[in-house]
């Protein structure tokens, strides 16, 4: 009797071990699952999601967000959008005095950390010091990302899409050319020049290209740039002649966006937003870039 009372004390043990390695890898697998990540194994996988079809709605977070008290252009900020939403994010490069490439829109410290002065004026040993503030301006937990890190961590994740702030396009070629990052890292082009650039410093760069007008679209067509290396950014207002640019474009397989971070995001209301929010995509944008992404992919759910 001790021999079976042994052994059964022994299958308990064995059992409840079990169960819990169980339970373990399913909190994992849970956990794994509620985070949103966009793993594009190549440059030509990215590109074939990133192509027009109807329906289609994908959300940019503008320097990731500013909601939940958390500091824009910050890591913490990218993964709490991605815990709820897939996304993109638009980003803000800008180089310290000894031109290492940190996320900072300003070119001056005060609004976005409790430091002082220029960005420029600042060796990245004295910035990495400082802590962001969030939107209302208090100051938060956490610190200034280098360009360098966020690449890294954004791999097998998300997009990443690069605004033009100080950092040369000579620089910014050379960042992406030592990460590799044409599967994951956009850049912002403004007109065909600088379009034509990048694509000569790697066929695989993709870029979202401003044509807000006829006129620019005019340039982009006589310039024969290719129409499958980019999304295309027509402005930041629901207006008739944005119809005839989602017409041309989305024919071509290319996706439009409309950022609302300077219009529709400062309304104060809610409901307001969410309503303009629907409705620039009821009109054929397939990108919508908001200072609010938790709040935008709440409204089109």
């Amino acid at each position: 009797m001790a021999v079976l009372g042994s052994n059964y004390i022994r299958l308990k043990a064995i059992s409840v071990v079990l169960l819990l390695f169980f339970f373990s890898f399913l909190d994992t697998r849970v956990f794994a699952q509620s985070t949103h990540w966009l793993n594009f194994e190549s440059a030509e996988a990215m590109r074939a999601h990133f192509r027009y079809a109807e329906g289609k709605k994908i959300i940019s977070g503008h320097r990731g967000t500013i909601e939940d008290g958390l500091p824009e252009n910050s890591i913490a900020a990218f993964e709490a959008v991605l815990r709820k939403t897939p996304a993109i994010f638009e980003i803000d490069p800008r180089y310290t005095k000894d031109s290492v490439a940190v996320l900072l829109h300003d070119a001056n410290l005060e609004r976005v950390t409790n430091g002082v002065g220029r960005v420029s004026d600042y060796t990245w040993a004295d910035l990495r010091k400082l802590r962001l503030k969030d939107h209302a301006g208090n100051i938060t937990q956490y610190p200034i990302n280098t360009l360098d890190e966020v690449i890294a961590w954004a791999k097998g994740k998300t997009i990443l899409n690069l605004d033009k702030k100080d950092l040369p396009p000579s620089a910014t070629a050379a960042i992406l050319r030592k990460h590799q990052a044409y599967s994951w890292v956009w850049v912002t082009v403004h007109n065909v020049e600088q379009a034509a650039y990048y694509l000569a410093q790697h066929p695989d760069q993709y870029m979202s290209m401003h044509i807000k007008d006829q006129s620019a679209l005019a340039k982009f067509k006589a310039s024969g740039l290719p129409y499958d290396r980019m999304i295309v950014y027509i402005g930041a207002e629901l207006k008739e002649s944005n119809t005839e640019m989602y017409r041309f474009f989305n024919a071509k397989g290319v996706m439009c966006m409309i950022s609302s971070a300077s219009t529709y995001d400062k309304q104060p209301e809610k409901v307001e937003r969410q309503k303009k929010y629907r409705a620039i995509f009821a009109q054929g944008a397939s990108i919508l870039e908001s200072d609010l992404p938790m709040e935008l992919a709440d409204a089109i759910d």
